[in-house]
């Protein structure tokens, strides 16, 4: 089978079968023409002639082009998933990614703001936003329930319980996780929602001034407006909020297995690098207060 095909097969079982977000299946693909792409230069079309050899080139090339080891990594999970679904396809007898490790790396520390920073960008928004209970809503859906950007933007009206304080959450996988509203967060979105009329349970939750539902690219520019009003931190994206919660919720004692429910980690070591972070902060308030330090 050409490798192409093979390609193109792969990302239409992760797009109908799998069901992944439009936003993942993009990538897998971009990562997979980019390997194609290499490997078509090395007149290597057809699936069965790529070797271990020559996707470990590959990866080799990628650092020699000063390819971040995160980058790597995902383009190589792009790689495996593609071969573990040739073979178990029978489009080829063996997978040449079985064999190959992944790329060593020191993982970096996730940035974070602190409660006081999170408190003057609610006065920031309240005063220059033109529609502020639409965008303090929004930040209190990232930050105080610990959404992503596109369980953000995929939520309806059904999905938003204020009786019992949820919120129901489709997130990576197509798996559903309930999220706890607290009284804070409550009543934030109780503003946002006063006064508008929702016609039918799959209504678009968060919608923008012509009532259509908010997208990431307008997530992302209105986060990072108003971040950059209150923090100088390098990285100003939706993310922040998520790691914020996540390690605010460890400073103070919270469970790690209760935090990686919250977020909907599928393993515990992701939820980890927030205990990482716990430790740096502590340190670095150690040294600043500590007469000892």
């Amino acid at each position: 089978m050409l490798l192409k095909n093979a390609i193109d097969n792969y990302v239409s079982d992760l797009t109908n079968v799998k069901r992944y977000s439009d936003h993942t299946v993009r990538a897998y693909n971009t990562d997979l023409l980019h390997f194609y792409n290499y490997c078509e230069d090395y007149q290597k079309i057809n699936i069965d002639q790529i070797s271990e050899k020559l996707i470990k080139t590959y990866l080799m090339m990628l650092s020699e082009s000063d390819y971040s080891m995160k980058s790597i990594s995902r383009k190589l999970a792009s790689i495996r998933g593609l071969f573990k679904f040739a073979y178990s396809n029978n489009f080829i007898e063996f997978n040449p990614t079985l064999n190959i490790s992944n790329p060593k790396s020191e993982r970096k520390l996730p940035e974070i703001i602190n409660e006081e920073t999170i408190d003057k960008l609610y006065s920031v928004i309240e005063k220059r936003a033109k529609d502020s209970k639409l965008v303090k809503c929004i930040i209190e859906l990232l930050y105080g329930c610990a959404l992503r950007v596109s369980e953000l933007c995929g939520l309806n009206y059904i999905n938003v319980d204020l009786v019992q304080n949820t919120v129901r959450v489709l997130g990576k996988g197509n798996k559903t996780r309930i999220v706890p509203i607290g009284n804070k967060s409550k009543i934030i979105i109780k503003e946002y929602t006063a006064g508008k009329t929702f016609r039918n349970s799959n209504d678009a939750f968060l919608v923008n001034k012509n009532g259509r539902r908010i997208y990431s690219r307008m997530v992302h520019r209105l986060v990072n407006k108003y971040l950059s009003m209150v923090t100088d931190i390098k990285k100003k994206s939706p993310h922040i909020f998520r790691h914020s919660a996540a390690t605010h919720m460890l400073d103070r004692g919270a469970d790690l297995k209760a935090v990686q429910e919250f977020l909907g980690h599928e393993n515990l070591s992701t939820t980890q690098i927030y205990t990482h972070v716990s430790i740096e902060r502590l340190k670095s308030t150690y040294k600043k207060s500590h007469p000892k330090s």
